[in-house]
């Protein structure tokens, strides 16, 4: 059962040593989620063999330009392979305008329908809800509105145990209805408990985004106990006084929410021009918080399905 997180950027402001601007690609068994679309994603995305086929939702965080300039040519493209499929954009406010006149939205129509929903997050609020997914987004710290955003799993039905089906004759038509919280009648009349029939499901798995931001120790609020958690780090913390006058964090900050908000693996990225290599950036993080890593472009990381197999 997939939930896997390909990095497609992991530079700041500035495209530098190889490294692209921010995008991160989410893909799951049902669907798939493109989070901000810096310069040159596309290119990303073809290159390591990606497309959104399954994209129905596209987050971006704020209106900095290394975080939505490769929307316009994004969309384009979607345009040319004559996409037919819905897209939301869900962003802070204006995106739709500064793209509307590049674009020009209001002349031409794309073959598939596009709407923009602006939303600037004031707490961890749910804010679309997927096939498999529930997509949450929570505020940020930065020179600008920006959202940072959760991804979460839907609550899998319980697993039926095997063993029960045959010990109770039970029907393959009431399966469904004891998966989803019912009890079993037998035909003597006997009421079979959900709880023993059952093994609860496994517990949903979940990744958030936080680029680009200050630290702060509410954060570690919204994102509590995330599988997976991708945190800018912009600067190593002796720059910690330049990060902060930028609304940026260090290495070590990121650190310091993952601990803080129990996470189960930190990746990091948005790596300041400065920095050829970001090796220093995983030492400093690991002294907090062992299970950090300072990404590259094209990195995947996967969170495992501890779950049973369903009838």
């Amino acid at each position: 059962m997939r939930f896997e997180v390909t990095i497609l950027g992991t530079s700041g402001a500035l495209p530098a040593y190889g490294r692209h601007c921010s995008g991160v690609f989410l893909r799951t068994e049902h669907e798939d989620v493109l989070i901000d679309c810096g310069e040159g994603t596309q290119m990303q995305l073809r290159s390591l063999g990606l497309n959104l086929g399954r994209t129905s939702t596209i987050l971006i965080t704020h209106l900095h330009g290394d975080h939505y300039f490769g929307l316009p040519g994004l969309l384009t493209s979607l345009a040319l392979y004559d996409r037919k499929t819905p897209l939301t954009i869900l962003s802070p406010p204006h995106l739709r305008a500064r793209l509307a006149p590049l674009l020009e939205l209001d002349r031409f129509d794309f073959p598939f329908s596009l709407e923009f929903r602006e939303f600037t997050a004031k707490d961890l609020t749910p804010v679309i809800s997927l096939k498999s997914l529930e997509l949450f987004a929570f505020p940020l710290r930065h020179r600008i509105e920006t959202n940072g955003y959760l991804l979460r799993e839907k609550e899998r039905p319980a697993n039926i145990r095997k063993e029960k089906i045959e010990e109770y004759d039970i029907p393959w038509p009431a399966i469904r209805e004891i998966k989803g919280g019912g009890d079993f009648v037998t035909a003597t009349g006997e009421r079979i408990l959900h709880q023993e029939l059952t093994i609860p499901p496994a517990p949903p798995r979940s990744f958030a985004y936080c680029s680009d931001t200050l630290h702060f120790p509410e954060l570690a609020n919204f994102v509590r106990g995330v599988d997976l958690l991708y945190h800018e780090a912009t600067f190593l913390h002796e720059l910690r006084e330049d990060a902060h006058a930028k609304g940026h964090a260090t290495a070590r900050e990121a650190a310091l929410t993952a601990r803080d908000a129990g996470v189960g693996t930190l990746v990091m990225g948005h790596f300041s021009s400065r920095y050829p290599d970001v090796s220093a950036h995983e030492e400093e993080a690991r002294a907090i918080f062992p299970n950090s890593f300072a990404a590259h472009d094209g990195w995947k990381f996967s969170v495992p399905y501890l779950g049973r197999s369903e009838e």
